[in-house]
């Protein structure tokens, strides 16, 4: 009994030592975070973000704290600061996405972006992940795309469209990723727009097989509009193609 006692002891001083650790760790991210601080920029993005309290914006534009992910993430504390969560400002959620692109053990990285995805609260920081390593995964990732898209969380939805936009729209393309979704019944906007743009995109790289979609009326009518609004803005849409487009535009009663 008295060694239980004495493990169960020095196990909770290795746990607070831990803890301790971490939030000094936290607090050194933070305090680099606000030294790269531009509040014109905070200011101006805060507005395009209305889930995210603007107290929890410290204004760093993505260039400079993608370099100082880089450089973070070579160092041990980056695994500490992986450690938690939820995270105070939207920056360190970024950061966080950041250092998950650089991960080089697939599975590891599936697994982090499962403990992750729940906390993220914005469509910038669920589009600002582009996790490389998936590209070897391809077959295997798109299950977990499925799984995401058929969750109840916003971004865990709009996330999972997105990988589907971001590496399933070249060679890789099969229709049923297309069927999926248009699948998806949403009435968030931020999943019926990430909709719009994977079609606009689709039908920019795949017109013919995407095409049937928008003649077929397939999509709600909101997510019809908008994807031959952003195709017909796209270069990559001939202006013939863009002209029918337009000619299919669902006409509000």
């Amino acid at each position: 009994m008295e060694k239980t006692n004495t493990t169960n002891k020095n196990q909770k001083t290795l746990n607070q030592n831990s803890n301790k650790v971490i939030s000094q760790v936290t607090k050194q991210v933070q305090q680099e975070l606000f030294a790269m601080q531009d509040l014109g920029y905070r200011d101006f993005h805060a507005k395009l973000m209305p889930t995210v309290d603007k107290s929890c914006v410290i204004g760093v534009r993505t260039p400079m704290l993608r370099k100082y992910a880089k450089q973070f993430g070579k160092q041990e504390e980056a695994k500490m600061f992986l450690e938690v969560l939820p995270h105070h400002y939207y920056e360190e959620n970024n950061l966080h996405a950041f250092l998950l692109e650089q991960g080089k053990d697939y599975e590891k990285c599936v697994k982090e972006l499962n403990r992750f995805l729940p906390y993220v609260d914005n469509w910038a920081t669920c589009d600002s992940m582009a996790m490389k390593i998936v590209k070897k995964h391809l077959n295997e990732f798109i299950t977990e795309i499925y799984r995401w898209m058929e969750s109840d969380h916003v971004y865990a939805v709009r996330f999972g469209i997105n990988m589907l936009m971001r590496y399933y729209l070249e060679d890789e393309f099969k229709s049923e990723y297309a069927e999926r979704v248009a699948a998806v019944e949403s009435e968030e906007y931020y999943v019926n727009m990430a909709r719009a743009w994977y079609f606009a995109t689709a039908l920019a790289k795949q017109y013919d097989k995407i095409l049937p979609y928008i003649e077929k009326r397939r999509l709600d009518v909101w997510t019809h509009n908008k994807t031959i609004q952003k195709a017909i803005e796209s270069y990559r849409i001939t202006d013939e193609q863009k002209d029918y487009l337009r000619m299919l535009k669902i006409k509000n009663k």
